[in-house]
């Protein structure tokens, strides 16, 4: 395990003596069992008996710990959130984890280009609060009731803009009806001037009729979330709504794996660009033409079980084709415990928090559009003195951090997106706590500060598992050795082309892990001629099928 995601060690016990003893301790009350399969079960107990007794190594489980990540502490959130997260979590039966980065993630869209932040006291970096998050979970986790439920203000938004919306359709509808009869009499006193010839009346006619021509703005529907465009068509819809997007996919699978194919090659591109959230993009197509897209702000919300983010995350860490900080840029991305036994909670929603959080949504979609200047950027707010020194002093222990000579590249890439990660947290819970564009307080920055360190312990969870991956590997080929042989060798293995196995040296160090775990017997084989000796595997009899959980 890399020095940076320290392993939990092994309980300190034999598992050998510990199942023989069960099965001692376990015969005396079949003894005098009558039926006949509780005679079946008693020889059952002494063919392990046996087979433990024999010179088959013992079998020790294969674990593959996850890093541990704190519980989360609701004073994190902006204070009009806190109550109405903890009542969501509750209700749901689900981590709050998913909640509460689902809400920040919807703020983080919501303010966009509306409020940004100079980090340093003088030099001119400015960050825009975009954030991209992204809830990990086994498919009960429920990941996507509780992304739901934190998009709910969101969504309230979209329901009155659809309306105001359908109301201007209607009047732009009526204008263009009017425009028309306008036009054409416009047109008919043309004829009437130039029969008249008095060239006053010509000119008058001439000048009514250009007016007519004169098109009203087309009405577009403020959009707030989009789920599955087209690059060309996000870039419109971004420039109708330059303050920016959220881009919500219940499964963030189907969205990476779109960007995997050749031909969405150019897509990959376009959302890298959108991390920022300060940039712009200009993309021609004969179609289309050429389209300017002068505000590229993209916020990312969407869940993603472990098994299906562990290949993406395999490819960043191994210079794949997913090494270009795709992953990385997922920096609320949050993997929290399971929140333990089923309890059924069945209660009204806490009316005062919801109506807090709602009224904290509509009062941030109220902020206006920050103006560019002469030369397209927009001013950001400051730190306060204090805030200031906070950031200063976090800023250099980051800087330190990644800087370790044994810190992982993956993690070290992962945290230096940190650098803009802070700042944005902390001009987000400033806008919330404390008004629009004041100058960012010390308190918002310590909560920004306690914001990365405890994302920080959830990166270490998710990079963990690939980093230190020979276990994990070990595990994989446990659990699909129905697609192996009965005898099978390294090549077998490296052939089926499994996560984490695409290469001999990964394929020898789990193979390697199962034979240190008793899990598979080696078979030397010598070559007749003399030659290098090959080997083959064998499943140690011992091993039970993994669905009765017994190893």
């Amino acid at each position: 395990m890399s020095a940076i995601i320290e392993s939990r060690e092994a309980p300190d016990y034999d598992l050998h003596d510990l199942l023989a003893y069960e099965q001692f301790d376990r015969a005396p009350a079949s003894e005098n069992a009558s039926s006949e399969n509780d005679l079946e079960e008693l020889e059952r107990e002494i063919d392990q008996t046996l087979a433990a007794d024999s010179d088959l190594p013992a079998i020790t489980p294969l674990s593959a710990d996850l890093p541990a990540v704190p519980k989360f502490d609701y004073r994190l959130l902006p204070s009009d959130l806190s109550d109405w997260v903890r009542d969501i979590a509750e209700r749901v039966h689900c981590p709050p984890d998913f909640v509460a980065v689902t809400a920040m993630s919807a703020i983080a869209s919501l303010l966009g280009r509306r409020a940004a932040i100079h980090p340093k006291r003088h030099d001119d970096w400015l960050v825009i609060c975009n954030l991209w998050g992204s809830l990990i979970g086994r498919p009960s986790a429920m990941k996507t009731p509780a992304m739901n439920e934190g998009l709910r203000p969101i969504k309230q938004l979209i329901i009155s803009a659809r309306k105001r919306y359908e109301e201007d359709r209607r009047e732009y509808q009526a204008d263009e009806v009017m425009d028309k009869l306008k036009e054409e009499l416009a047109k008919a006193a043309i004829k009437n001037a130039l029969k008249s010839g008095d060239p006053t009346q010509i000119e008058s006619a001439r000048s009514d009729y250009a007016r007519s021509q004169e098109q009203p703005q087309p009405v577009t529907e403020k959009r707030y979330i989009v789920n599955d465009p087209t690059t060309e068509k996000l870039g419109e819809l971004l420039n109708e709504n330059p303050a920016g997007l959220l881009l919500e996919r219940d499964e963030l699978t189907g969205w990476l794996r779109s960007l995997d194919r050749e031909d969405r090659s150019n897509d990959r591109a376009f959302y890298l660009e959108c991390f920022n959230g300060d940039g712009s993009y200009t993309y021609d197509r004969i179609g289309r033409g050429t389209v300017h897209i002068s505000n590229l702000t993209l916020s990312v919300i969407g869940g993603i079980q472990p098994s299906k983010l562990r290949p993406y995350v395999h490819s960043a860490i191994s210079q794949g084709t997913g090494d270009d900080g795709l992953i990385q840029r997922l920096q609320l991305a949050v993997w929290p415990d399971d929140p333990g036994a089923w309890n059924n909670v069945d209660r009204w929603p806490d009316a005062d928090a919801k109506e807090r959080a709602f009224t904290l949504f509509q009062r941030l979609d109220a902020f206006p559009l920050l103006e560019p200047d002469e030369e397209g950027r927009i001013a950001g707010v400051h730190f306060d003195d204090e805030g200031q020194e906070i950031f200063d002093q976090w800023r250099h222990e980051l800087e330190s951090k990644i800087r370790q000579p044994d810190i992982h590249p993956a993690i070290e890439a992962h945290l230096t997106k940190y650098r803009s990660l802070m700042p944005s947290l902390a001009l987000i819970l400033n806008e919330c706590n404390i008004g629009h564009l004041k100058p960012v307080t010390a308190a918002s920055a310590r909560k920004a500060a306690a914001w990365c360190a405890y994302l920080e312990q959830h990166a270490y969870r998710i990079y963990g598992a690939s980093i230190d991956s020979e276990t994990q590997n070990a595990i994989t080929i446990l659990e699909r050795r129905g697609k192996l042989p009965d005898e099978f060798t390294a090549r077998d293995v490296h052939r089926k082309g499994w996560t984490g196995l695409s290469n001999a040296d990964e394929v020898r160090a789990a193979i390697s892990e199962l034979m240190t775990t008793g899990h598979v017997i080696e078979t030397r084989v010598q070559s007749e001629g003399g030659g290098r000796p090959s080997f083959s595997y064998s499943w140690n009899p011992n091993l039970q099928d993994a669905d009765n959980g017994k190893i």
